[in-house]
């Protein structure tokens, strides 16, 4: 007589388990980076107020607008960390940086963020030049300050390289949730460019998740 051997394998009951389990897998995984994601949006928005309060306060204290504040001797004989800063303005009460070279630190850019670092109001080394002058975001894009998108007034603090997703969120966090229209405005950029402010996104179009934004906040 033949003796029948028992087939191995999984039972019904057994990868149902399973099945469900890698579902709950995944969907934590999901929700780990949508949370990874509004973190990053967030820590964007205080970076952007903490710059916009940063000027105030500066302003309070020298009577003077970072960037603009001059002439070197003044700003050097500070002491402290003032001694390593190299940009100064000309004093003329009047932030000079044009669209074009809001991320080129063109302009009296990078005196602005090396006056609010040698003051304490903002981290980073006071000593940085050029585009080096200008944080980064979580984006890995550039925040400076500016003009920023056609048709807002007064100083705008921007970021580039903002994926549409984070875009729509802060418009929505800090504003009207609209591109085109408030204190918080958007221009269509590309992937791994720091892309000026210019003319804003049409209202009808939206934020669209698979583009790339600039974004700009009045200060």
């Amino acid at each position: 007589m033949k003796t029948l051997k028992k087939q191995g394998g999984f039972t019904l009951v057994e990868i149902a388990i399973v099945l469900v389990i890698v579902g709950l897998l995944l969907a934590g995984v999901l929700k780990g980076q949508e949370l990874i994601e509004s973190s990053r949006a967030k820590n964007l928005g205080k970076d952007m107020d903490a710059i916009a309060a940063g000027m105030i306060s500066y302003t309070d204290r020298f009577k003077r607008t970072p960037g603009d504040d001059g002439p070197i001797g003044t700003l050097t004989a500070r002491g402290g960390a003032w001694a390593t800063v190299t940009a100064a303005g000309n004093n003329d009460g009047i932030l000079t940086i044009t669209q074009a070279n809001t991320f080129a630190a063109g302009g009296e850019t990078v005196g602005f963020f090396q006056h609010l670092k040698a003051a304490g109001f903002i981290t980073g080394n006071p000593a940085d030049a050029g585009v080096a002058a200008l944080p980064r975001s979580a984006y890995n894009g550039l925040i400076s300050v500016g003009p920023g998108v056609t048709g807002m007034t007064g100083i705008s603090v921007c970021a580039s390289q903002i994926p549409g997703k984070a875009a729509r969120a802060l418009d929505t966090m800090l504003d009207d949730g609209v591109t085109n229209s408030g204190n918080f405005r958007a221009t269509l950029g590309a992937v791994g460019a720091n892309t000026a402010p210019g003319v804003a996104v049409l209202a009808a179009t939206g934020y669209i998740d698979t583009n790339i934004y600039t974004v700009c906040k009045t200060m």
